[in-house]
C-alpha cells in the first residue's frame, strides 16, 4: 500500500469540535460528516495508507492564540511520530513577537495563517510583518489561499506576500487559490519558489486543469491533504486517483514531498 501524509488536517478539543465544524460547515455551504477530532482522523485515515498528519488550527482573535498552540502541541506529544503541528498567530496580536516564541518553545514546526477568517489580507503590513517574523526562524508559513467571494488571500495578494518575503517558505493550500484557479495559473504558477497542498480541490476542478496546474507548479513542490474535517480521505483519495499522473508523480505528492519538507523519517 502506498504510504501517505496527509498534510492539511485542522483538529480542535472536543469541548469546541462541534461548533468548530459547523462553522466551517456554515462558512463553505458544505456538509460535513467527520467530528473534528483527533481519534476521527486516525481512524478515518488509517485504513488508506495514511502515516502522518499534519495537524492545525486557527485563531480567529488574538486571545485564542496561545490556547490553540498549547491544544496542538499536546497532541503532537500524545501521538509522537504521528503528528506534525503547525501553530497559529494572529496579525491583529499585541504580544505577536511573544506569540511566535512562545509557539517554537512549544516544539511546534510552521504557522498556519487563514486570511478569511482572520480578516486581513496577504498584502497587509501587519501580514508581511508576521511573515517576517516566521522566516527568521526558518519555519514555513501554511496559508488559506483563495475564494471568489472575497479578495483577501486570492492570486493576487498571495503574489505580494511573495514578493515581500524571499526566503520564506510558504505553502499556499488548495492549489494556491480555491475556486480561484485561473488566477492561479495566470499569476503565480512556476513564477515562484512554492509548495501548494491540493486539499479541497479535485472535486471542484476539471481532472486535466487539476494536472496541468500540478505540473506548472512542479510535482515535486505538491503535498496531498483531505483539508480534514471538510473531506473525508476514502473520497479524496478516490478523486486523486482519477488524475492522468505518473507513479513517480503520484509518490511525490502523496507522502515524498511532505517528508521531506517535515522531517518525516521512515
Amino acid at each position: 500500500m502506498q504510504k501517505i501524509i496527509n498534510a492539511h488536517c485542522h483538529i480542535y478539543p472536543e469541548v469546541i469540535a462541534q461548533r468548530a465544524v459547523q462553522g466551517i460547515s456554515d462558512f463553505y455551504g458544505i456538509e460535513i460528516g467527520l467530528n473534528g477530532q483527533t481519534d476521527d482522523l486516525i481512524k478515518d485515515g488509517s485504513e488508506f495508507g495514511v502515516v502522518h498528519y499534519l495537524v492545525h488550527s486557527v485563531a480567529t482573535k488574538p486571545a485564542q492564540v496561545r490556547s490553540i498552540n498549547e491544544f496542538i502541541a499536546s497532541e503532537v506529544r500524545d501521538h509522537p511520530g504521528l503528528f506534525t503541528g503547525f501553530g497559529t498567530l494572529h496579525p491583529d496580536s499585541e504580544t505577536l513577537e511573544d506569540d511566535f516564541r512562545h509557539l517554537v518553545d512549544l516544539g511546534l514546526k510552521g504557522v498556519k495563517i487563514h486570511p478569511d477568517f482572520q480578516l486581513f489580507s496577504l498584502t497587509e503590513e501587519r501580514a508581511l510583518r508576521l511573515g517576517q517574523i516566521v522566516r527568521e526562524a526558518g519555519l514555513p508559513v501554511l496559508t488559506h489561499c483563495g475564494d471568489f467571494r472575497y479578495k483577501l488571500s486570492n492570486p493576487g495578494q498571495l503574489k505580494v506576500f511573495l514578493e515581500n518575503l524571499p526566503g520564506l517558505t510558504v505553502i499556499g493550500a488548495h492549489l494556491g487559490g480555491w475556486s480561484v484557479w485561473n488566477e492561479v495559473e495566470e499569476k503565480i504558477a512556476g513564477r515562484y519558489d512554492m509548495y501548494v497542498d491540493c486539499s479541497s480541490c479535485f472535486r471542484f476542478m476539471d481532472k486535466g486543469d487539476a494536472v496541468r496546474l500540478i505540473r506548472k507548479f512542479g510535482a515535486d513542490k505538491v503535498l496531498w491533504g483531505t483539508d480534514y474535517p471538510a473531506w473525508d480521505h476514502r473520497s479524496e483519495i478516490e478523486l486523486f486517483d482519477k488524475l492522468d499522473l505518473t507513479e513517480e508523480e503520484r509518490e511525490k505528492i502523496l507522502y515524498a514531498n511532505a517528508a521531506k519538507l517535515l522531517g518525516v523519517e521512515g
